[in-house]
């Protein structure tokens, strides 16, 4: 019933940006982990960023070591939407973006994906030169 939708992929030369769109429907993700993961062929899904709810308003973000400082995560609890803003892109980006969610419980490991419960169908980005 919880659905994630992902949009805002594309084509894009490197050093351009994208901003990428997830809107779930079936529950509010206000009290929600968000993250955002990236798989490109013949690799494992990967960790890229995820905006932790903690309690009450409070939410915490962290980021993967290769994309500080390039992405940035944000959510719109009132349009039920996480957004990933990705700027000085290269080619290494190259992947299929997924957007995940997982419902709160103390200590989740919000850098592995099987922690997760809401998955999108992903939507892809190519960097190219």
């Amino acid at each position: 019933q919880v659905q994630l939708v992902e949009s805002g992929g594309g084509l894009v030369q490197a050093g351009g940006s994208l901003r990428l769109s997830c809107v779930a429907s079936g529950r509010t993700i206000s009290s929600v982990t968000m993250a955002w993961f990236r798989q490109a062929p013949g690799k494992e899904r990967e960790f890229v960023t995820t905006n932790k709810y903690s309690s009450g308003s409070a939410y915490y973000v962290y980021y993967a070591d290769s994309v500080k400082g390039r992405f940035t995560i944000s959510r719109d609890n009132a349009r039920n939407t996480v957004y990933l803003q990705m700027n000085s892109l290269n080619a290494e980006d190259t992947a299929v973006y997924y957007c995940a969610g997982r419902a709160y419980r103390v200590g989740v490991g919000v850098r592995l994906a099987n922690e997760y419960e809401y998955w999108g169908q992903g939507t892809q980005v190519t960097v190219s030169s």
